[in-house]
């Protein structure tokens, strides 16, 4: 599988993740079908600039936050606001 179709997969994953929930990297790359893949994850959530696709809803398998390209207090806050506390 190309680089490209794994990104849209997990594309599709995130962009299901209701608000008000949280899924972890790993749970995300066992549903695009690469349960290993938890580190290209979060990679791939990196570079994401596109609003339609909440990857703020992404956190670290240990219950912390993770990363957030917009900076992880803007994340604490916009997830506080969906009523999750990481």
């Amino acid at each position: 599988m190309s680089a490209r179709v794994f990104q849209k997969k997990v594309y599709k994953v995130v962009a299901k993740i209701p608000k008000g929930n949280i899924l972890t990297y790993k749970e995300v790359a066992e549903l695009a079908g690469y349960p290993m893949a938890y580190r290209a994850v979060g990679n791939i959530l990196n570079k994401n600039y596109d609003p339609s696709i909440p990857c703020h809803r992404v956190v670290r398998s240990d219950g912390k936050m993770g990363g957030y390209n917009r900076g992880a207090d803007k994340k604490k806050k916009i997830l506080a606001q969906e009523g999750v506390m990481v």
